[in-house]
């Protein structure tokens, strides 16, 4: 989910990737490993997006460059920081334009500052 969160913010179009994580609420919750999943959707993500995004919520399992042999050790890492890592409550920050998008029981709120505003006036 990571990876496809950037901000949509007409105009905003640089560094706007990856979504900075604030004042957050992680809760762990453990789940059944499925390896091959695992493995099969490590060409999907944005490794050091991802690397920097679960070291700023306090996981450190994940090497700084990504491994061309992938260990147990290491797909067990990377399903516990994708799968078991959720963001309860908090926000995400835009690097680009400083959009605050917040987050509440786990969901975040990505609709645009714009809609946000014609959506309350039209009401």
């Amino acid at each position: 989910l990571h990876r496809s969160l950037l901000t949509n913010v007409e105009n905003c179009n640089k560094d706007n990737f990856p979504l900075v994580f604030s004042d957050v609420e992680l809760v762990i919750r453990e789940t059944p490993e499925n390896l091959d999943f695992i493995e099969r959707f490590i060409p999907k993500l944005e490794w050091n997006a991802l690397v920097d995004t679960a070291r700023s919520l306090g996981d450190t399992s994940l090497p700084e460059e990504q491994p061309e042999m992938l260990s147990e050790e290491f797909l067990k890492a990377l399903h516990h920081v994708l799968m078991e890592m959720h963001v309860e409550e908090g926000k995400m920050i835009c690097q680009g334009c400083g959009h605050i998008y917040p987050i509440a029981n786990g969901i975040p709120n990505m609709v645009s500052p714009l809609r946000r505003i014609l959506r309350l006036t039209l009401v």
